[in-house]
């Protein structure tokens, strides 16, 4: 495992901890709603743009809390890949022959949340991955030009379900050999009329990355803001009573 800076910290920002981080769509959100970041992902993900370890997520997970390191954290955030039961890959793996290689990583993944006694997100995507769905949040929620539902099971801390928003239209895109316009683009994929790099961006309201892949896994920072600054606002209360 290698950290790519430093660890930097402002007395005044809690530590959270960001696994399988992918690209930093969720750092991002939490940094700006008030914490300090350090994400770990397997791959090498240089666009990370906050403190960086690459690593096995779950075994970072167990030897942080083996070792007692893991108070140093106040929040975790998780976002296991969901190959094994997300709706967009689902047919995907059935059509091409891949269903059953890919391994489920939630359960384990909530095991080691639960046995860090910490206060935790775990985020998935629509489809048949075993979450609570404690939060169900939606680009439109946001103004932003994707829908993107992600579902949040939260862990030792409540939120209030913000109401969802009629969406304004469809997601632009060929389906079944018709092309549809729409105030939505889709961040996922390729062809079909999907959107350029610079359209991602916009959409989901990330710059630092320009790579499709690590544009089209990611959760838009204005979601993962929204849960953090929540988060804070209930634990600075908490602290105050």
């Amino acid at each position: 495992m290698t950290h790519a800076t430093p660890i930097r910290r402002d007395a005044d920002r809690p530590l959270l901890l960001d696994l399988f981080c992918c690209a930093g769509g969720a750092a991002m959100g939490y940094q700006r709603a008030g914490f300090d970041v350090v994400g770990v992902d397997i791959r090498p993900r240089p666009n990370y743009p906050f403190t960086f370890v690459q690593a096995d997520a779950l075994k970072y997970l167990a030897a942080l809390i083996a070792s007692g390191e893991i108070t140093r954290y106040a929040f975790v955030h998780s976002s296991p890949p969901c190959q094994a039961g997300c709706a967009l890959t689902v047919g995907t793996n059935r059509a091409m022959g891949w269903g059953g290689t890919h391994v489920d990583l939630v359960p384990p993944t909530r095991e080691l949340l639960e046995a860090s006694a910490l206060p935790y997100v775990i985020e998935q995507p629509n489809g048949r991955a075993e979450i609570r769905k404690d939060l169900t949040l939606c680009g439109e929620q946001f103004g932003l030009g994707v829908i993107r539902h992600r579902n949040f099971e939260l862990g030792r801390w409540t939120a209030a379900q913000p109401a969802h928003k009629p969406h304004r239209g469809r997601v632009r895109g060929w389906r079944h050999g018709e092309f549809f316009d729409g105030p939505y683009v889709a961040a996922y994929g390729n062809g079909g009329g999907k959107p350029s790099v610079p359209e991602l961006q916009t959409a989901m309201g990330i710059t630092w990355t320009d790579v499709r892949e690590e544009l089209t896994e990611a959760i838009p920072p204005a979601y993962s803001q929204w849960i953090g600054a929540r988060f804070l606002t209930q634990a600075r209360l908490e602290a105050a009573a």
